[in-house]
Formats: structure tokens, C-alpha cells, sequence
């Protein structure tokens, strides 16, 4: 599992955006920026839907007046369903990442199996990510939705 202190993975993540689709490079996306990047196990989940995402939108003010230069939330799903979820949550200051072959997060080592639910999904985390390197993660244990909510992650900025 990647740790503190390490670089992220050279990965692509795709963003539908108004344009059309954009395939981002993880490395170029993120180089000489600060990020609060934010996983969940998927698009229009309760947990994700009712809480995760919506602290995220409700703080993003904040979280630009402290330097953060993109909140970027990442599912495996595809770009077509998180861009209709960023939508539907008014999620319009959060990147809405898709992570459609789990590349990333398996290469980041926070992938789980969720078996019939959805197979390989993402962990729950959040991190802060400066020039390209995880200077804070937050990894939450199975079932829980506690050290990557936006106010956890917002006190530690």
C-alpha cells in the first residue's frame, strides 16, 4: 500500500467533461499542486452518496482558501456515470475521477474485493497530495466512515 512520503503511481484517470472525455495522467495532473484527492467504493452508494461526497462539496470553499488547488474524488466506475453523479450531487468543485479498470487503485494497493456487490472496488481514503507526493493518508477500516470525511481532512490542512 503506498504511504506517506511516497510518490503516486503513474496512472490514467478519465474525466467526462462538457468538452468530452479526458484521460488525465495522474503525474502531470497533480505535479506542482496541492490535492486532496478521496476514493469511495462507488458512485451513488449510500455512505458515498449521503456523506463522503456531500462533506466534500459542502467544505470545497474551505478547502481552497487553504491552499488546496483541486478536490478530486476517485471511484472504479466508469466517467459517464461519475460525471451524472457529480451532477446529482452538485459536486461542481470536485473532480469527478474515474478509475474504470481499477489500474490506479490497485497500483496504489488499496483495492478490496467486494465480491457479488461490484468486484474490485476502492478502499474509503482520503489523502493530501503535494507536487505529486501523499503527504497525509487516511485509510478507513472495513465498514467505517470516520478519518476520510472532509472535516477530518480539512483540520489537517
Amino acid at each position: 500500500m503506498i504511504a506517506q512520503g511516497q510518490k503516486l503511481p503513474a496512472a490514467t484517470l478519465a474525466q467526462l467533461t462538457k468538452d468530452g472525455m479526458v484521460n488525465h495522467q495522474v503525474t502531470e495532473l497533480f505535479a506542482g499542486k496541492k490535492v486532496v484527492l478521496f476514493a469511495v467504493p462507488g458512485a451513488f452508494t449510500p455512505t458515498c452518496s449521503e456523506a463522503h461526497l456531500p462533506g466534500y462539496v459542502v467544505l470545497a470553499d474551505e478547502f481552497k482558501a487553504k491552499g488546496v488547488d483541486i478536490i478530486a474524488c476517485v471511484a472504479v466506475n466508469d466517467a459517464f456515470v461519475m460525471k451524472a453523479w457529480g451532477e446529482a450531487q452538485n459536486a461542481g468543485e470536485i473532480m469527478m475521477l474515474a478509475d474504470g479498470d481499477a489500474s490506479f487503485t490497485k497500483a496504489l494497493g488499496l483495492e478490496m474485493d467486494t465480491a457479488a456487490f461490484g468486484g474490485v472496488r476502492s478502499q474509503r481514503y482520503a489523502m493530501i497530495v503535494e507536487d505529486g507526493v501523499v503527504t497525509q493518508l487516511n485509510v478507513e477500516a472495513p465498514k467505517s466512515f470516520d478519518v476520510s470525511k472532509a472535516e477530518v481532512v480539512l483540520q489537517s490542512l
